[in-house]
């Protein structure tokens, strides 16, 4: 029987427990959307997947197929099994929130994984304990020789997915970015869906 598929709806976030050598696919369904991605431990929330320890761990800003990403204990959580979208997924900017869109010039109240994970959390009576940074699966900041940053669309396309293997029992938590100010969810600047399994 295959795993159910999940919506990740635009714009708003959802979270799953994953059991130990669980696998969890996440699929770029239309192509462009880059999706801001949680683990917590699911014994500790104190404890969960640190893009700062895992950048150390792996030596690179980006893992490859066979490496895992770790928690902020050093322990390894999610290992990347599978990539069919390019492998570019980035691994140093924070989630968006209210103060990132206020600094755009948004006046009102704008969607943001800040507010999504909080959101996606709430839906199994769980309260992340911080925001940590994500994992921005799809999501292409190129950095240049010269240290900058530049903020592009994603290189995957429709259907591109990653698999990911849960080394600990844990909660996954993902944000279909909000993000329509820069073109990181593509040059149209539109949110769209994504979806997940848990195999």
């Amino acid at each position: 029987m295959a795993a159910s598929l999940i919506t990740i709806p635009a714009r708003r976030g959802k979270a799953a427990f994953v059991a130990q050598g669980q696998t969890v696919r996440v699929i770029n369904t239309h192509g462009q959307q880059v999706v801001d991605t949680w683990a917590f431990c699911r014994e500790d929330l104190t404890e969960f997947m640190s893009m700062e320890h895992s950048r150390t761990s792996l030596r690179r800003i980006m893992p490859t197929v066979g490496q895992a990403m770790v928690t902020n204990r050093r322990r390894p959580i999610l290992m990347l099994v599978e990539d069919t979208s390019g492998g570019i997924h980035d691994t140093l900017l924070a989630a968006c929130d209210r103060y990132r869109y206020e600094l755009l010039g948004c006046e009102e109240y704008h969607d943001n994984c800040t507010d999504n994970l909080a959101a996606a959390l709430a839906e199994l009576d769980l309260t992340p304990p911080e925001t940590p940074s994500p994992w921005n699966l799809f999501m292409n900041i190129p950095v240049s020789a010269d240290g900058r940053v530049g903020f592009e669309p994603p290189v995957s396309g429709p259907g591109d997915h990653i698999t990911l293997r849960a080394e600990l029992d844990c909660v996954v938590a993902f944000s279909a970015c909000p993000q329509d100010m820069v073109p990181i969810n593509g040059v149209d600047c539109t949110p769209t869906e994504a979806h997940f399994q848990v195999l």
